[in-house]
This record gives C-alpha cells, structure tokens and sequence, in this order.
C-alpha cells in the first residue's frame, strides 16, 4: 500500500505465542508439479542406486550390512521420499500426522469418521417436576440503600488495537488485504475477527456496539461454520420436558426468542406425560440429492431414465454410489424427464450425519460413471432442485426426505380438562377447521398443523441443525380423533422429512454439543450407526407432539391471547427500574 508517496511494507506482529500457521506450500517453493516430479525421481533413482550397489556387494561377497557415506545418504533420501509418497503426493497429509490434526473437519471421508460418542452424564432430567405454574413467592423486605442500580448489563470495552493491528486495518479499508484473508494471514482467528470488525465499522460508518465478540472459540468455526465473522449472538435456551418418549424421558432444549413457547411446549408434554407417554415410529431413513442432465434429444433422456430404473442395473449402481463413504448406502433412484433434460433423485442412508455432502460425493460418483456409456449427457448441476432442499415441495412431502416419523399419544379426558384447560370435542372440532380444512383452504403444502415450524427451529438452533432446513422438515399434519366413547384424546403428528444430524456442521460447536448432550445423542453411535440422528429425529416429532397440543388447546379454551400478554410482553418499565432506588 502506498503512503506519502512511497511504498509501505506492512510487519505484521504476531503477539503471545500464535505464529503463522504452516501450510503444505511453504516446505518447498516449488509449484506442486515440480514438487512431485523431483520426490519421484528421488525415490526411484536411490532404488536404483540401492539395488545395483547391493548387487555387486554379492558379486563380490561383500556383507550388505558394511556401507559407505553414500549409501547412508541414499537411504535417508530414500525414507524422505517414501514419506512424502505416503502423502498421496501432498505435504499436508503428512505434515497432519507429525504436527497437528486439520481444523477442517470435511476433509474426513466421512462426515462421522472419527467422532466417538460421549454419553449423557446428567443423573436427574431438567424439568422434573411436571406442574407448569408460576409459583407465587412472598416478598422479601430489603434494607434502602442510597445508591442506584442500573439493570442493564454493562457492554464490555473492546481495547483499542495496537499499532501493528491498526496497519492491517487500514490494509484493509483500502483493499489491498482481503477481508476474507485474515485468519490465513495472521494465524490467528481471534484477532482476524477484530481487525475484521473494526474495518466493517470504518468502512460503513456503522456501530457494531452491542454484538459480543469476546467469549467464543473463532478456531472451532474455520472452515466449517461461518466465514469472514466479527462476533456472535446470543439466543436463549429453554428446557421443555420431561418428554416422555417411547419409555425413556427427554429434556428439550429450546433455542428461542418467542415468549411462552417453552412454557407452552412444557404444558404440552405434562399432559402426555401424565396420560403414559408418546410413541414415536421411524418411517424412513435417507437423504436425496438430485443432479439434471440434459441431452440432444427427449428419447436419450429417456434411455437413461430405463437404464436408472432397472433393476438389473441397480447393483452396479449401487456400488459406484457407495464406494464415497462407510455410511452412505444407496437405496432408491426416482427419475423425472422434462423434454430433453433428465433429473434423477439419489436417496441414501447416511449414518449420524444429515448427509448432504456424502450423498453429493456418491451422485457424482455415478454421473462420473454413467459418462462412459453416456457422453452425450451433458451434466448441468450437482443439484437440480428435485431433490428438494431448503424449499417447501410436494416431493417431499409425498417421497419424504431424511426422516419420517410418526409421533402420538393418548390424552386422558381428565388431563385435557385439568391441564389443558379445554376439552376433547372441541380440540377435535378446532383441529378440523383450522389445520385440516383451514389450511386446505390456504393451499398450503405440508402445512396442516398448528405451529410446528415453532419447536422445530427452536430444537434445531439449539442443537446445531441447519435453519433453512426448517421449511421441510416442518412438513407436519396434526390429526386429533376422539375414542373410548369420546372420554379420550388421540392426537398425533406425521412428519415425512426431518433432516438432523448428530455429527459435522454446527453439532460441532460447544454449545450446541452440548444441548446435544443433555438429549443423549452427542456425536456418532459406534454400536449402531446412525441411531442418536434417528433419536433426534423422534424427540423433535416428539416436541411437535407437545407443542401442538398445547397451542390447540390454549386457541380451543380462548387462553392464547391472554397468554401471550403474560409471557411474551414486558410489563417492567426498564427506565424506571433503571432508575430506582432499592
């Protein structure tokens, strides 16, 4: 960068103990080419050398354990060779091995390669107790004191940065460093995240006072959670339960900023825990992805749909597919043709891991494949929106995407009465209306229930689950029917695609680990594969369940209104609390 005139070259301190970070570039400045050309020539010329002086060593009866200087030198250049070989003809992978693991958690063949499960070590469920009220606590008189105190939390100061800092800023406002560029740069992703920070503010003119950046581990977020930060917000984790589920008691966790929908999902999983419990079913297991390929003409497209679809094909289909990973298991392929383009739906198990990446790795496997006795096929996305991810569709609905479950359970009349505030006719007759009828006349597609989106975002942020997975895996229909001559209460949720994972991404973070941890279901079961995801899959189900009943209650008994206003609105007037004398 320029100043005054004259180039200036910027020395970037790296302060404490971070140094720079090695990269496999940096052992030799070669390009990578030359870099391999040069070991290989090494490695099989010092064999050469090795053989030939071996072999006139018994020509001549000489011990092969008497050696000369360059002999000694031929074997070590030998071993050096071998070991980068050993590389798979890169310096990372060995650098990994003698120095430290890579932060990069994708570069594992697998999205649960090396995760070991840890079991829940709480001895008591959170939320015990089952009754849901507020308690009422007598006041406790309190000595005047002269002084005021302030209710709001004071921001925390964020130094100023130092002189080699401000440098790098400035660098940046300029655009002579990449923002991007930071953690690479420094070594350092605290200290990225600063200096990123403070050039956003400069350069926008804006105030990022109030966002938190101290307090968390940027290093756990490279390269797998969010580029380019400057801090983190904070969200609130409620507990609903305990969820009674399939004999076993679930504590929720609840990532949310809506008042009452913990309380409300609370009430809901009394009245099933009270009633014996909720049992859950899984449907269906399997991640999908689907690629489009276009042809030169309709009959093409539709010789490779006949050829996906036989039967006599799907062996060695299959085996393409699987060969990308331990757990990802082709089960079906669905075909759809739209003139001359052709779209074909993957589906997979996928162990603990949500799977997106290992079912991509096995589609492109297979188109890889297929262009041998295929190409003229012209491949146009890795993705071709038919699979459907991250957007409400019918296929999903209808084929069902990670996993589908069935949650349901029986309410006693006098728990519907006692604890739900209403009664069985009118849930029944308010369900009709409003999430079956209500909806259909809505047009709404997998929407026939009463909020389910609600628990679902809120589990999923707590447990680290994608949220744009939401739109599909809140695909849900709430039916409600009355038996044992109308006394009692069958209710239910049907949900064909919940899409969790108990390994990679955000699952990884300490937090959410841990919300992970309270349900029993951190990181990847050795013993049965793929288990804790379809455990998270059930207790999600189960929450719906919940909350479902509740909220349908609380509309069927006029309470939602009221509350709402109890829960979710203030009535603390903060500037005079601020201001007041204790």
């Amino acid at each position: 960068m320029e100043h005054g005139g004259k180039p200036m070259k910027m020395k970037v301190k790296f302060v404490d103990d971070q140094v720079p970070k090695a990269s496999a570039s940096d052992a030799m400045s070669l390009p990578l080419y030359i870099t391999n050309a040069v070991f290989f020539t090494l490695f099989f010329s010092v064999v050469y050398f090795l053989l030939t002086s071996w072999r006139e060593k018994i020509r001549t009866n000489t011990p092969l354990h008497m050696i000369d200087l360059s002999e000694i030198v031929a074997i070590l250049a030998l071993v050096a060779s071998f070991i980068y070989l050993l590389g798979f003809f890169g310096i990372d992978f060995v650098q990994s091995l003698f120095l430290q693991p890579s932060s990069d958690i994708w570069a594992a063949d697998d999205d649960e390669e090396e995760i070991i499960l840890k079991e829940d070590a709480r001895k008591v469920p959170c939320g015990q107790a089952l009754d849901c009220s507020i308690p009422k606590i007598a006041p406790i008189a309190s000595p005047k004191v002269t002084h005021k105190v302030s209710y709001e939390k004071p921001a925390i100061e964020i130094p100023p940065p130092t002189a080699e800092d401000e440098e790098i800023i400035k660098a940046v406002v300029a655009g002579t460093i990449p923002s991007y560029s930071l953690e690479s740069k420094l070594g350092d992703c605290k200290r990225a995240a600063s200096i990123r920070r403070e050039a956003l503010q400069r350069v926008t003119g804006k105030s990022l006072e109030g966002l938190p950046l101290e307090g968390f581990d940027y290093e756990s977020i490279l390269g797998q959670c969010c580029e380019m930060p400057v801090g983190y917000i904070t969200i609130p984790v409620g507990i609903a339960g305990p969820l009674m589920l399939d004999g076993k008691e679930f504590s929720v966790p609840m990532a949310t900023t809506e008042g009452c929908l913990v309380a409300s999902t609370n009430r809901g999983c009394k009245a099933i825990n009270l009633s014996g419990g909720a049992t859950s079913v899984l449907l269906k297991d399997g991640m999908t992805r689907a690629p489009v390929v276009r042809f030169n003409s309709a009959k093409r497209a539709a010789e490779l749909k006949f050829f996906m679809e036989d039967p006599a094909n799907y062996e060695t289909i299959s085996m393409v597919f699987n060969k990308s990973s331990r757990f990802g298991r082709l089960q079906t392929v669905k075909c759809a043709v739209a003139g001359k383009n052709l779209y074909m739906r993957f589906c997979c198990s996928t162990g603990d891991a949500m799977g997106m990446n290992m079912v991509s790795k096995g589609v492109q496997n297979v188109l890889d494949f297929l262009q041998n006795d295929f190409p003229d096929m012209d491949v146009i996305g890795i993705s071709g929106n038919y699979c459907s991810d991250k957007k409400p569709a019918a296929v999903n609905w209808i084929e069902g995407r990670g996993k589908s479950v069935v949650c349901e359970a029986v309410i006693k009349g006098d728990i519907v009465s006692k604890v739900l505030k209403t009664n069985v006719a009118a849930l029944v007759e308010l369900n009709m209306l409003k999430n079956l009828t209500g909806s259909a006349m809505a047009g709404a597609l997998g929407g026939f229930n009463a909020h389910a989106s609600n628990i679902v975002s809120a589990v999923y942020l707590a447990t680290g689950q994608d949220p744009a997975q939401n739109i599909e895996s809140s695909h849900c229909i709430t039916m409600m029917e009355a038996i044992n001559d109308g006394k009692d209460l069958h209710v239910s949720v049907t949900m064909p695609s919940i899409e969790v994972g108990t390994v990679g991404g955000g699952t990884q973070l300490a937090s959410q680990s841990a919300c992970l941890n309270l349900l029993g279901v951190k990181g990847a079961n050795r013993e049965a594969p793929g288990s804790n995801a379809r455990q998270l899959a059930s207790v999600v189900a189960g929450s719906v369940l919940a909350g479902e009943l509740s909220l349908m209650s609380a509309i069927a008994a006029g309470q939602l209104v009221k509350s709402h206003m109890k829960y979710n609105r203030s009535n603390k007037d903060v500037t005079t609390v601020a201001s007041s004398e204790i």
